[in-house]
C-alpha cells in the first residue's frame, strides 16, 4: 500500500542540501519518492510500506535531523490502512455478525452451516458491488486475472457465476458441485492477485467491483485465501 507521509527536517539551508538529502532518503528501501523543501524545513516521502523514523535517519547525514514534528507516524499510518480498506473490513464484520446471529436458533455453533452462510453472503455482497458498474469492474479485472486476460468476457461473466455461488450457499444447492466451482473459480482468481503483489503493481483491486477504490494488496490475498480454505473444508467434510 503506498503512503506519503510529510516530515520536518532541519540543517537545509541551500538546493545542494535539498538534492543531498532527497538523495539519501531515496536510498531508503521501500521509499518510491522524495520531495524537499528548505523553505519550509521539510521532506515528504512517498513509501511502499511504513518506514521507522531511526531508519530515515540513519540514512541522512550527521547534519540533518529528521522528525514528525506534528505528524504522528504510527497512528497516520493505522488511519491510512483502516481508511483504505473500511469497506472490507465492514463488509466481512456485518457478514460474520449476521452470520454468527444466525446459530443463535441452533443448540450448538455449527461451523459448517456456519461457513455455508458466510460464503452465501460474501459472494452475494461482493457481486453486487460489481454488478452496480459492471463495465468498471470488468475493465480492471482484465488487467490482473490471468483468464480475462485472455478472455475478456470472462470478467463480465464472473460477476454472475459469484451471484450464482451466492445463491447456490443460500439455497444448499448440490454442496458438492458448489464448493467444486468455487475452489476452481477462486484459485484461478488468486493467481492473478498473487502475480499482481509479488510484482508490485500498483493496480486497483476489483473484488468490490469499480465502486471503491481499494488498491490490491494482501488484504486481497487473504479474502481470496479464505473463501478457498473455507470451501475446502466443506468438500472435504462431504465426500
Amino acid at each position: 500500500m503506498t503512503m506519503k507521509h510529510k516530515y520536518h527536517v532541519t540543517g537545509i539551508t541551500c538546493s545542494n542540501c535539498e538534492a543531498k538529502v532527497k538523495s539519501s532518503l531515496l536510498m531508503v528501501e521501500n521509499v518510491t519518492n522524495v520531495e524537499v523543501s528548505k523553505d519550509e524545513n521539510s521532506a515528504t516521502i512517498t513509501m511502499d510500506k511504513h518506514i521507522a523514523l531511526d531508519t530515515l535517519q540513519n540514512a541522512l547525514p550527521e547534519k540533518y535531523a529528521i522528525s514528525t514534528k506534528h505528524h504522528n507516524e504510527v497512528s497516520e499510518q493505522t488511519k491510512s490502512w483502516f481508511e483504505t480498506y473500511k469497506p472490507i473490513v465492514l463488509i466481512f464484520f456485518y457478514i460474520t455478525l449476521v452470520t454468527s446471529m444466525l446459530q443463535l436458533d441452533n443448540h450448538h455453533f455449527n461451523v459448517m452451516q456456519w461457513m455455508q452462510h458466510f460464503m452465501a453472503g460474501f459472494f452475494l455482497v461482493f457481486s453486487f458491488f460489481k454488478l452496480l458498474n459492471l463495465k468498471g469492474f470488468a475493465e480492471s479485472y482484465v488487467m490482473y486475472d490471468v483468464v480475462a486476460k485472455r478472455i475478456p468476457a470472462w470478467a463480465y461473466i464472473y460477476a454472475f457465476v459469484e451471484l450464482a455461488l451466492g445463491i447456490a450457499y443460500l439455497t444448499n444447492f448440490n454442496p458438492l458441485l458448489t464448493n467444486i466451482v468455487t475452489l476452481v473459480v477462486m484459485i484461478i482468481s488468486i493467481v492473478g492477485v498473487l502475480q499482481s503483489v509479488l510484482n508490485n503493481q500498483k493496480i486497483q483491486c476489483a473484488c468490490l467491483g469499480a465502486v471503491f477504490n481499494l488498491p490490491m494488496s494482501t488484504v486481497t490475498i487473504i479474502e481470496d485465501a479464505l473463501m478457498i480454505g473455507m470451501s475446502a473444508i466443506m468438500f472435504t467434510n462431504i465426500i
